[in-house]
């Protein structure tokens, strides 16, 4: 990687209306991108809508189908389906199900893509991240797994892909589906006891057969601030890059593991969080930066942003720009305000050593990094004409893909604005 980052960033103004993973937070950091002129150091991409057949990659056909067909209008007549997909309380229908899904896989589809052909060093997909979603069935709020997806795209060029998972739930879906193989390391740094959903992650869970030490769980109590989690983070990192040595990174950066989120138990700061991204960066592999959870929105886009700058080696400024959004970031207008609750830390140094230590006793067990003999590379999943739906293995190629990069007089920029359309003030020319 060069020392100016390529950054591909993907974003759909029309993501999740309704969603219950309150997508609107993705909106409130895009204008903060906008608005701290992180957009013009990237190329900004309105993303690839995935199809079926994309999503059929892992997930069952009955599965999708089920998910393109239920609405809110039809649901009572899918009763035996909505409890087949485990579709109702905790991953509720709602209008444009199947839409949502399509748009922010697709999105982490194709910076997987981009990411294979070299034509960016990071990709990132705030919008993506839903580490819950199993083969068969939806699990908390995630329906398709966009992640699952998207290492699978890049493990057609890439021999050993790492996924690291900073949310604060444990990275299930995702440690489920490369549970057996080892080619993929998954390692989560989540909140396990009492109950916290999903209730898997144990530090024992290591994987199986080939995968045997290629499962790598971190289980963290209440409260754990800046310090402690670096305390851990760091050198589990740096043993797994030692042992494993990936080809490429996809990091999940679910922003619940911060100070005071609505459903979460942690005391991360977003200076603290922006750290795991910044540490993972400078490895200087390939990344794909994916979203998450994250329930208290104004802070969400807070940190996303600060990370995006992280991404792109740019100091940006604590006082938030003027947007049509300020009021959420009201009373400090700061991005970063003091957001650690009063949750007692339970993670004391003996806990957190013996973790560590559990790690690095399992990687010393790897014989050597897996290698993989290829020969023939698969042709890309991804194909751009929508109109080709029934034929999957018709493709565009990657120079017609760059072609959809917004430009950069989409956004408005004082006189260079090509409308001069105040009233659209820093979104997309829609």
């Amino acid at each position: 990687m060069t020392n100016t980052p390529n950054v591909a960033y993907f974003y759909d103004p029309d993501v999740g209306q309704g969603h219950p993973m309150k997508p609107y937070r993705i909106a409130l950091t895009h204008g903060l991108v906008l608005h701290y002129g992180l957009y013009k150091k990237m190329n900004v991409y309105r993303p690839y809508r995935a199809s079926s057949h994309d999503m059929c990659r892992f997930h069952s056909e009955d599965y999708i189908d089920f998910l393109m067909r239920v609405t809110p209008g039809n649901h009572t007549q899918f009763t035996k389906q909505l409890s087949l997909f485990n579709v109702g309380d905790d991953c509720p229908v709602f209008d444009g199900l199947y839409d949502f899904c399509s748009m922010y896989t697709g999105a982490s589809l194709e910076s997987a893509v981009k990411l294979n052909n070299n034509h960016c060093d990071i990709a990132v997909n705030w919008s993506g991240g839903l580490h819950h979603a199993k083969k068969t069935e939806a699990s908390g709020f995630c329906y398709v797994n966009d992640i699952v997806i998207a290492i699978l795209e890049l493990l057609k060029y890439h021999p050993r892909v790492l996924y690291l998972d900073i949310d604060i739930h444990h990275g299930d879906g995702v440690q489920e589906a490369f549970y057996l193989t080892d080619r993929v390391m998954t390692a989560s740094f989540h909140k396990y006891g009492n109950y916290f959903f999903p209730g898997t992650g144990d530090m024992y869970e290591i994987g199986a057969e080939s995968g045997r030490f290629y499962s790598i769980n971190v289980p963290l109590r209440e409260g754990i601030d800046d310090q402690n989690y670096m305390y851990v983070f760091k050198p589990v990192v740096q043993s797994i890059m030692d042992y494993f040595r990936p080809t490429c990174l996809v990091l999940q950066c679910g922003a619940d593991s911060l100070g005071s989120d609505r459903l979460g138990c942690f005391n991360l700061s977003i200076k603290g969080h922006g750290e795991c991204v910044r540490l993972v960066k400078n490895y200087g592999l390939p990344m794909l930066v994916l979203g998450g959870g994250g329930y208290t929105k104004r802070n969400v886009a807070r940190c996303w942003t600060y990370e995006t700058s992280v991404l792109l080696d740019e100091e940006i400024s604590n006082e938030i720009p003027y947007n049509e959004y300020l009021e959420y970031f009201a009373p400090d207008f700061t991005l970063f305000p003091k957001i650690s609750t009063k949750q007692d830390n339970l993670n004391t140094k003996q806990y957190l050593d013996s973790i560590r230590q559990t790690v690095n006793d399992n990687l010393k067990n790897l014989a050597h990094a897996p290698s993989v003999q290829m020969q023939d590379v698969p042709p890309d999943l991804l194909s751009l004409d929508n109109t080709n739906e029934g034929d999957p293995d018709v493709t565009n190629t990657e120079e017609d893909m760059d072609k959809r990069v917004e430009p950069a007089n989409e956004y408005f920029d004082g006189d260079k604005d090509n409308d001069n359309d105040k009233e659209n003030d820093g979104f997309l020319d829609v």
